[in-house]
């Protein structure tokens, strides 16, 4: 009986890590440390499920001591349902509003000890002198206190003296187990999946062993065992009974995110020393530790900023662990202050981000990493490792994902190796692919023809992709939009301007799709002139049916060199006679230009379903003047070009030769 139950515990640790990727499996679970039910409720329902995090870890739900301080929720008076988070009904609702958005509650669980001290607890109970409503003195061990030196040498006083004063329950004696084991039992009958032991260390590992038999079911376990090495406990002694917390994780991975080399990183884990992945939960920081306490070491926090952000994504993306998300907030420097007074929802408005709760699992780089673990979890091994042996590295997750991580003051510039299918990918720690996946709200990342990818990253920056977030090129249905170019170029009498244009050839061919090379219209954009009324270009116009970069079409004038554009103006002097506009003549005055003399118009209707993502090309030639322009450096278009990049159905203003972009809506 108990044997089953630790195998089926340890069992669905190893089924965390190699969820299918077909369902994306939620792999990640976030410690909203201090949320009140009614907070954690909602943000079930509103975030942690529709961005998949697999589970919540609530502060403790029962009867404590009165007090504003974060700990004493970790002081029991009784295994009631009345805390600082909310009453039992409240509890109720949550766990099921939870349970219906896809979300588990994991509950932090006090099986070590009770309350010092005397007083009144939170549901009105009275406790002291080791009396409290569900135990009398003869449950708890003889009092005596833990020393410092203790935890080197001393293991039966590490697990039977007083943790700071705590009255130490006897958790050998059966009267004991079975009132926790009937807690516990009560919680799961509510549907809580899943329990943190705190202070599982000063309890031998062999009483959790017998409380796990008396537990129905196969909850979730993961137990808090401080282990840095030199310890008289030592964290391997648990791996039998569930899960177990790797501190030296937070601890190593601080110490080498601020003061080594993320080149280090390459075997992390088990290489490292650590315990097997398969039981190991992780963290970059926790409750205790983030504030100095609980194993603390050179962890790094929400108040590093950025850092924080790059040791999460590393956390996310490398396959080790079950990871726990840490969700804070604000204690100004005061280690004991409880959780901000304002509540998380705050009629309608989200208390995040400011003075008050920090919810760092909705920073998009962590909730990005999350997404991207869900994403790469069938590939359970790191490939196409990269370094400069320094603090720029690079990884991949097999065909399933790859990541790049920048912890240095330049750019990282290198062409890596992956596994990952050609094409088009939403760097998901910026942004989310759109519901149709045809495009990313934020930054796109290619996938070269030969797998690899020329990284561009940014100092202090990451990019992170998965085989989910690829962008589907649209069905090409044709798509047909008004659009408009203009390009300034002073030009004397005698002197047209014709503009070239569409998709470059290499990226079409590496990124979408299309062989440009066999069929050269697969890179032009096709177009119907809507401006037929110059008498000098209109010839020009006649079976111009693409934008595209090569010259003359079948048919049409060759006289011509590529489309033809009409010379336009925002004024009319009277010393020019009598005015000229293009809705009457075909070049003058027009209504879209608001800029001045000599912008030269195209105005087409053009099918955009040929576009990248909306964006085509132009190149002009002034005939009989400056001839091509040079060299275009254009910021923030879709693929590296020298060319301007226009968006199609807009208006579109560049200057000749020069890099100025100006993009409007009719």
């Amino acid at each position: 009986m108990k044997m089953k139950k630790i195998a089926t515990t340890i069992g669905l640790s190893v089924g965390l890590s190699t969820a299918s990727i077909a369902n994306a499996a939620p792999t990640t679970f976030v410690h909203l440390f201090e949320w009140n039910w009614q907070d954690v409720a909602l943000e079930c329902e509103q975030y942690l499920g529709p961005k998949g995090y697999a589970a919540v870890q609530v502060s403790p739900p029962n009867e404590h001591i009165i007090g504003s301080q974060w700990w004493t929720r970790y002081q029991p008076v009784s295994y009631l349902l009345q805390s600082r988070g909310g009453s039992r009904e409240q509890f109720i609702d949550m766990v099921n509003r939870c349970d219906a958005a896809g979300v588990d509650i994991y509950v932090d669980t006090l099986i070590n000890h009770m309350a010092a001290g005397s007083g009144t607890g939170t549901a009105g109970n009275t406790y002291g002198n080791k009396q409290y409503p569900i135990y009398s003195p003869q449950d708890f061990h003889a009092s005596c206190t833990i020393n410092g030196s203790d935890y080197g040498n001393d293991r039966y006083r590490v697990q039977n003296c007083e943790l700071v004063g705590l009255a130490d329950l006897d958790t050998a004696a059966t009267y004991v187990q079975n009132t926790l084991a009937a807690y516990i039992n009560e919680l799961q009958a509510i549907g809580v999946k899943g329990f943190r032991f705190d202070a599982a260390k000063h309890v031998a590992a062999s009483d959790i062993q017998s409380l796990m038999a008396k537990i129905n079911g196969s909850p979730v376990v993961f137990q808090e065992v401080i282990d840095q090495g030199g310890e008289a406990v030592t964290a391997s002694e648990y791996l039998a009974a569930g899960l177990v917390t790797e501190f030296k994780y937070s601890t190593e991975l601080g110490n080498t995110f601020r003061n080594g080399s993320l080149a280090w990183l390459s075997n992390f884990g088990e290489g490292w020393g650590f315990m097997p992945s398969a039981s190991a939960v992780v963290f970059v920081d926790n409750h205790d530790n983030q504030r100095g306490h609980g194993g603390a070491g050179n962890v790094i926090t929400f108040a590093d900023g950025r850092l924080y952000d790059l040791a999460n994504v590393f956390m996310l993306a490398y396959p080790y662990g079950y990871p726990k998300v840490m969700s804070s907030y604000d204690f100004h420097g005061d280690t004991d202050a409880g959780g901000p007074s304002v509540p998380v929802h705050n009629n309608g408005n989200l208390e995040c981000f400011a003075s008050n709760w920090k919810c760092e699992h909705r920073w998009s780089y962590i909730a990005g990493g999350v997404d991207f673990r869900n994403n790469t979890a069938d590939n359970w091994s790191t490939t196409n490792w990269w370094d400069n042996t320094h603090n720029q590295i690079a990884f991949g997750r097999g065909s399933s994902g790859h990541v790049a991580i920048n912890k240095e003051d330049s750019t990282l510039n290198a062409t890596v190796q992956t596994d990952m299918a050609p094409g088009q990918y939403c760097n998901v720690l910026k942004g989310e692919l759109a519901n149709d996946a045809t495009s990313c709200t934020g930054e796109v990342i290619t996938v070269n023809a030969n797998g690899t990818i020329n990284l561009n990253v940014a100092a202090w920056d990451a990019m992170a992709i998965h085989k989910n977030a690829k962008i589907t090129p649209p069905n090409r249905e044709s798509d047909w939009q008004r659009t408009v170019v203009f390009i300034s170029a002073q030009t004397q009498s005698g002197q047209d301007m014709f503009i070239r244009g569409g998709i470059d050839h290499v990226y079409a061919n590496t990124n979408l799709g299309r062989n440009c090379q066999t069929s050269n219209f697969e890179c032009a954009m096709p177009i119907r002139h809507n401006n037929l009324k110059n008498a000098t270009t209109s010839p020009w116009k006649a079976n111009d049916n693409y934008l595209d970069w090569y010259g003359v079409e079948s048919g049409q004038s060759s006289e011509a060199q590529g489309t033809a554009t009409d010379w336009t103006t925002n004024i009319w002097p009277a010393a020019w006679g009598a005015e000229k506009t293009v809705a009457n003549d075909g070049f003058g005055v027009t209504p879209l230009n608001i800029w001045g003399e000599h912008y030269w118009l195209l105005d087409v209707d053009m099918d955009c379903s040929k576009a990248v993502n909306g964006w085509f090309e132009v190149k002009a030639f002034i005939k009989n003047g400056q001839g091509w322009e040079g060299d275009i450096a254009q910021a923030n278009t879709p693929y590296v070009s020298t060319n301007h990049v226009a968006q199609c159905g807009k208006i579109n203003m560049f200057e000749f030769s020069n890099s100025t972009v100006e993009i409007r809506n009719f």
